[in-house]
């Protein structure tokens, strides 16, 4: 009766989930918003509903308690290119320790191609090149507290770099999995990029000022340093549910997913997703992201998947995701996963 309330607690707060009207939000008022950027194709195609369903490598960016249930090494290798020319890789590797958790490692790489540096005065480009590029590496450890239920915890190094300028900090993913008794329905919530604030320094930031302008004859080139904002990293708050409505029947599975998303830099929204899996082999899934969110540019994603057994117990799957994105066209997304 308890797991039955609490389900139906979790399914009326998906469902009921305010929509912000207030004029002024706060997207975009966080640093290192890569760490939002979604990782995994078979996660985005399916709307990025994905919490209660973590069990891939990916698990360390959506849910670490994930990681937990592995019973096998498993390494996961997305490549995604994003808007505006931009690239983001996602790199993780995951080892269970017998009847000690799981431990794993993370990385999360964007980059820009070289670009040129204008200024006020050439503003047709100056002939030196820049490059931007945002960083994470993670370490991972996950573990079942019983038979059902699972906790973990992945710690991120972040380091952004554009020009001469740097900004680094620390953060902390927090997750639960939990599987009920009714009819395997999961329930997952985590807590991602809970840490310090990061602000931008370096070379760049050295300019020369006069001082005291009503004053003449006095040094008007002194040194000083520019003195950069403080800003919060991009935290979020995911609880979802996951079932198989067909309970394995047949040769089939269909996967049906809702998350709802609670960010500190945008409106809250919900995500929702299905995968129908065919023979353990083959996979279709589709979603929506971002649903009720204000102004977002996102919305509907594709994918399809294949399942190889190579020698035995080493299992290859190749993932494929297509997600609209408005006014901005879309974006698509390839991942490799390895299961040993």
């Amino acid at each position: 009766m308890k797991q039955i309330i609490t389900i139906l607690v979790i399914i009326g707060f998906c469902l009921n989930l305010p929509v912000h009207t207030e004029e002024v939000s706060k997207t975009g008022t966080t640093a290192a918003g890569f760490l939002s950027i979604d990782v995994g194709a078979r996660a985005v195609a399916m709307g990025g509903a994905f919490v209660s369903m973590a069990d891939d490598a990916s698990a360390m960016y959506w849910n670490p308690a994930g990681i937990a249930r592995f019973t096998q090494p498993q390494a996961n290798f997305t490549h995604m290119r994003w808007i505006a020319d931009i690239t983001q890789n996602y790199m993780g590797f995951a080892l269970p320790l017998k009847q000690s958790g799981t431990i794993g490692i993370n990385a999360t790489f964007m980059t820009t191609d070289q670009m040129e540096r204008t200024t006020v005065y050439n503003p047709m480009g100056t002939g030196e090149m820049f490059s931007v590029g945002s960083y994470a590496f993670g370490l991972c450890y996950g573990v079942n507290l019983t038979d059902r239920f699972s906790v973990g915890l992945n710690v991120k190094l972040i380091h952004e770099k554009i020009y001469h300028s740097t900004a680094n900090g620390l953060a902390f993913d927090v997750g639960t999995l939990f599987t009920t008794r009714l009819h395997g329905l999961k329930i997952g919530m985590s807590i991602s990029n809970y840490g310090t604030k990061m602000q931008m320094s370096g070379q760049d930031m050295l300019v020369q000022v006069d001082v005291d302008k009503s004053v003449s004859g006095n040094n008007s080139n002194i040194n000083a340093y520019l003195a950069t904002d403080k800003f919060d990293l991009p935290m979020l708050f995911r609880v979802g549910i996951s079932m198989d409505v067909l309970q394995g029947a047949g040769n089939s599975h269909l996967n049906l997913s809702v998350d709802a998303l609670h960010p500190n830099d945008d409106t809250e929204s919900i995500n929702s997703g299905l995968e129908y899996v065919y023979n353990d082999m083959f996979a279709i899934r589709g979603g929506y992201h971002a649903l009720f969110a204000r102004d977002s540019e996102t919305g509907f994603s594709l994918g399809s998947g294949v399942k190889i057994n190579l020698l035995g117990n080493f299992i290859v799957n190749i993932d494929y995701a297509y997600m609209d994105f408005g006014m901005l066209d879309y974006i698509q997304m390839v991942t490799l996963s390895l299961q040993m």
